[in-house]
């Protein structure tokens, strides 16, 4: 059976903004047109979450006297479209004879029937209004509702733009065009793993980046298209993290955001256009926004709770851990700020136009073409050794070296360990595997060297403006941060010492992917 392609955009909208979104001239023009239905859907999985683990939903949805049965391939999924099998069925139990030839087929053991129960349900008031715009269709739904577990709830509230005729270049239309009418959010992550995440109890968690699965001959411009893609899901995954002032979720938005930026670097040649420009500016801005919140929160950590634990009874110490503390605040305050900004608001949609219909995607030079239909794991053996020669010819004079061609070294192998994470699973076979582990702990050692040089000179800088900021300087205060910075200071030899020994071990690592 051939999956039909769902072809949907999502936007989350705080539920107190529902009478703004009535309000709007466009949701008023065709509010008569407008039907209202209630959804209920039950999600259902074994206990071990199996089809979760492999990329798969099963739903049973009931709408007035109706049961309608869905299967949906999530994994690798893009942004706007979704292999989905629904098929009409008797009752609210699965019915899985109609679920043979879907994605679900090879999962349909004995074991796994007499395993998979109801794990959560989804009750919906949906109002769908007719849209048409520009020569698209466009079914703009209005979601109301709640998740529920056995034993916890969410609210669901958010926007559903479907595709029934038309480009997808529409869809983000009028995205952007809510986007500046409403504090919505681009929605990336649907109900089924909203529902996941409850049961969880990881509503709020940080997430890490997921790998991709690449086929070698998948084409190379297809291939960034699914490296962006989970570059987005890391940096918008972790919104709700960072606004509950999690450490971690803050870092984890911070990586998603370089991971893509290290992309963009990675496959420049396929990416000479205007809108990957403004796209790459944007991402700049939105690091360094997010920078002090992070900076602060490790300066904090590493470096003024170890003194002030040993040297308490000195009294400017604890001041001085109260200011950055402090700043601390303020600075994820100003983070929590950027996250609910218009600007970023519209730059995830941007990012996710781009990446869907951006113009990099139909290249007119025939060279970029060609270079774009490359098997990505070609393209990936010539960026893997030209990374790996330019960060040994570096190594090689590591000792010459001053602090900011130090920092540039860092960026490097920093590039490189994303690009080894991007092409994980390329390269196969027992000594592929065994090279590949050698390769990647001498690369990790050698980031993890070169950042913590990083941060006693950022850890330096923060102390030093510190120790000078209030007036009239106070030489206690002076003297404490002359403490704080004294410590990172002794560091730097032993720090110095870590980076020289994990580059000569990165330089004896043999290439994993010849």
């Amino acid at each position: 059976m051939t999956a039909p392609i769902e072809v949907e955009l999502k936007l989350e909208l705080p539920p107190e903004a529902v009478p703004q979104f009535r309000k709007l001239p466009l949701v008023r023009s065709i509010e008569a047109s407008a039907k209202r239905l209630t959804q209920v859907s039950v999600y259902f999985d074994t206990d071990k979450q199996k089809l979760r683990r492999h990329g798969l939903t099963l739903r049973v949805r009931h709408i007035g006297d109706r049961y309608i049965q869905t299967v949906k391939a999530m994994r690798n999924a893009n942004i706007l479209a979704r292999n989905e099998w629904e098929s009409e069925i008797a009752g609210s139990q699965p019915d899985l004879a109609q679920a043979r030839d879907t994605a679900l087929d090879r999962l349909l053991t004995r074991k796994f029937r007499r395993n998979l129960k109801p794990q959560f349900e989804t009750r919906v008031r949906r109002t769908v209004f007719p849209l048409e715009r520009d020569g698209a269709v466009i079914a703009l739904a209005l979601d109301e509702g709640t998740i529920k577990t056995g034993g916890a709830s969410m609210r669901i509230c958010e926007i559903e733009l479907e595709l029934q005729q038309g480009g997808q270049e529409h869809l983000f239309d009028v995205a952007r065009l809510l986007a500046r009418a409403l504090p919505l959010q681009l929605g990336l992550i649907s109900k089924s793993e909203r529902g996941y995440r409850l049961l969880d109890g990881a509503q709020t968690a940080p997430v890490k980046f997921t790998a991709v699965a690449l086929a070698p001959d998948l084409p190379t411009r297809e291939a960034f298209r699914e490296i962006g893609r989970a570059c987005l899901q890391q940096i918008a995954g972790n919104e709700l993290a960072l606004l509950k002032d999690d450490a971690e979720g803050v870092h984890q938005m911070r990586v998603g955001l370089r991971r893509l930026r290290a992309a963009i670097a990675l496959f420049a040649g396929l990416l000479e256009d205007p809108q990957t420009e403004k796209i790459e500016a944007e991402l700049k801005w939105l690091t360094g926004e997010l920078g002090p919140a992070r900076e602060l929160e490790v300066l904090i950590a590493r470096v003024v709770k170890p003194v002030k634990q040993r040297r308490s009874g000195w009294d400017d110490i604890p001041k001085l851990s109260q200011q950055f503390a402090g700043q601390r605040a303020a600075a994820l305050a100003h983070a929590r700020g950027v996250i609910a900004s218009e600007r970023y608001r519209l730059l995830k949609i941007e990012i996710a136009a781009w990446l869907e219909t951006g113009q990099w995607a139909t290249p007119q030079d025939d060279l970029v073409r060609d270079r774009g239909a490359l098997p990505v794991e070609t393209f990936a053996a010539e960026q893997l050794s030209l990374g790996r020669r330019k960060l040994r010819k570096k190594a090689k004079s590591f000792a010459e070296l001053d602090a900011r061609r130090r920092h540039k070294l860092r960026i490097q192998a920093k590039k490189l360990r994303y690009a080894t994470d991007f092409f994980s699973g390329l390269f196969s076979g027992k000594r592929a595997g065994k090279r590949r582990e050698t390769f990647l702990a001498a690369l990790e050692a050698v980031q993890d060297s070169l950042g913590d040089l990083n941060d006693i000179a950022v850890h330096e800088s923060i102390i030093s403006a510190a120790g000078m900021r209030y007036r009239p300087i106070s030489r206690k205060r002076v003297f404490a941060a002359g403490v704080l910075t004294g410590r990172e200071d002794a560091r730097i030899d032993a720090a110095m010492a870590a980076a020289e020994a994990a580059l000569g071990r990165f330089v004896k690592a043999k290439p994993y992917w010849r």
